[in-house]
């Protein structure tokens, strides 16, 4: 794919998704996620900040992250076991999730951003996390930099938790796949009230509806060319629209065909996502 000037690092998560229907693991995780399709689908540089653990899960996400070539420089390794999740997945190729560990060591030491780290954060177009991230804490310190701030607020966000991390964020996604298509609207109203300058909704085969505080976008999915797996294929949409959106910015391309052109290209990349086997690949047999 066509590389991009555009740097971006996912700040969060990480994780091993331990699929037991055929007793493999691969590597995943929402920030994890975002780094490593920003870098597929063309962000020039492209880092991953969080916390890992030092077992054998650990060991199989870091080496993954290496392999693609993801900057690691701002990581931590602690003593306990890594994030993991158990997985199946259905005969659509839809994840079920079956349980998970809170994060691991992860869930128990949280990443305290201290000024050295704002200034390496401050070197990247975006940074993105998660409501899985355990990063709440840090938020109002990446918007006060003046960063540019992504954030996936999935499925299972409180409106009380809209609230809180909301005023951070310049770009919201959250999964609306369960809500008709008027509800989702007055979902994605209600948080650019907020304060997001953009707000997307995926709602998966019915693909995507947006807001950028003016008018609604409707982005229509793409098709698959074969089905593997529908892992990672909403946060393959939320990357590739923050690398584009990025990359339009730097052609001073702004508004709603930016917006438009961004939404297009995401959702191409996340059909092509869905032809792959975990996340990303990088499987390996279960310990």
């Amino acid at each position: 794919m066509k590389q991009m000037n555009v740097s971006v690092c996912g700040f969060g998560d990480n994780v091993v998704d331990c699929y037991e229907h055929t007793g493999t693991m691969y590597p995943g995780g929402n920030a994890v996620n975002f780094a490593v399709y920003a870098k597929k689908c063309g962000a020039e540089r492209s880092a991953y900040m969080g916390i890992f653990g030092n077992d054998a899960a650990a060991e199989h996400v870091i080496s993954s992250l290496q392999d693609e070539a993801i900057e690691l420089v701002k990581c931590k390794q602690l003593i306990g076991p890594n994030g993991a999740a158990r997985v199946t997945v259905d005969d659509q190729g839809d994840r079920i999730f079956l349980g998970s560990n809170e994060g691991g060591i992860r869930g128990d030491a949280r990443y305290v951003l201290g000024r050295f780290d704002l200034e390496y954060l401050k070197q990247f177009d975006v940074v993105h996390s998660g409501n899985y991230c355990f990063t709440e804490r840090e938020l109002p310190k990446i918007h006060d930099a003046g960063i540019k701030l992504s954030f996936d607020f999935s499925d299972d966000s409180s409106w009380e938790y809209y609230q809180q991390i909301a005023p951070y964020v310049d770009y919201a996604f959250f999964s609306a796949s369960e809500l008709s298509e008027e509800e989702t609207r007055n979902q994605l109203r209600r948080v650019a009230e907020l304060g997001p300058c953009f707000v997307s909704a995926t709602r998966g085969v019915w693909g995507c509806l947006a807001y950028d505080g003016n008018q609604y976008y409707r982005q229509e999915s793409k098709p698959v060319a074969e089905m593997h797996d529908a892992m990672g294929a909403g946060d393959a949409f939320l990357t590739a629209f923050n690398v584009k959106c990025a990359a339009l910015v730097k052609q001073n391309k702004t508004g709603a065909d930016a917006y438009a052109e961004a939404l297009d290209f995401a959702a191409g990349f996340a059909s092509e996502v869905c032809g792959l086997d975990g996340s990303w690949g990088h499987g390996t047999p279960i310990a």
